[in-house]
């Protein structure tokens, strides 16, 4: 499904991505691990049009969309969910979202809401709160309920366990497994390299710009090169 070449991009003077090239098939789970500064997140902004390539190629579904807008990307079912979760404070959580289902219908969007209730009850309860005012682990929620509203083909998670504790780290993953299963393809960009590959049916190593290792998720978790350097063994 996702098909990306040689992929290259920069901030100013500094290059940030060195020809990175990574697979993802339709309906798979594909981590993506490595230290800050990697170039994770610089690689998720470029898939999904927001950050500049300046060489190589994202091919999704068969077409070249390198140069395509990021709204346009949207509407082809490239969809992410940013580092941070960034969602809309002072907004109700159902207004929310109701702006991830921009791209829908309105009847589309209503059947939407209602299918991420049943996924994240908790948002029901509070769907009249401000998003500000939910905890991390239910902004997190949202963020990835905001984003499932688009009917995203390709999710692209960023750092979903950021700053959350070991419990909830554990339901984002298996919410993440949940979406694997329920037909969407998922690319999950994370630090907590044990908890995505665990998931994960393959995995890349990203190190300064650039895939240093590439294998099933199970081969790297046993990697005594993985486990050194980001597993803590």
């Amino acid at each position: 499904m996702l098909e990306v070449d040689e992929l290259e991009s920069r901030y100013g003077r500094i290059q940030a991505l060195h020809g990175v090239s990574i697979r993802v098939g339709a309906g798979a789970l594909v981590a993506l691990v490595g230290a800050n500064g990697a170039g994770k997140t610089t690689l998720l902004r470029a898939i999904s049009g927001v950050q500049p390539v300046s060489g190589g190629k994202v091919g999704f579904d068969g077409q070249d969309v390198t140069r395509m807008p990021a709204a346009e990307r949207v509407r082809r079912g490239i969809v992410q969910v940013p580092e941070g979760r960034q969602v809309f404070g002072p907004l109700a959580v159902e207004d929310n979202l109701r702006l991830g289902g921009y791209t829908r219908a309105d009847k589309e969007r209503g059947e939407d809401i209602e299918r991420v209730y049943a996924m994240f009850p908790a948002l029901k309860l509070k769907r009249a709160q401000p998003a500000g005012t939910l905890s991390g682990g239910q902004q997190q929620m949202l963020a990835i309920g905001r984003a499932m509203m688009a009917r995203p083909r390709l999710l692209l998670l960023d750092e979903p366990s950021m700053g959350l504790a070991p419990l909830l780290v554990d339901e984002i993953m298996q919410t993440i497994v949940r979406l694997k299963q329920a037909g969407t393809t998922v690319l999950l960009v994370e630090q907590n390299a044990s908890a995505a590959l665990a998931i994960a049916d393959r995995g890349y190593v990203l190190e300064t710009g650039n895939v240093v290792l590439e294998d099933t998720g199970r081969a790297l978790l046993a990697n005594d090169k993985v486990k050194a350097a980001y597993l803590g063994v």
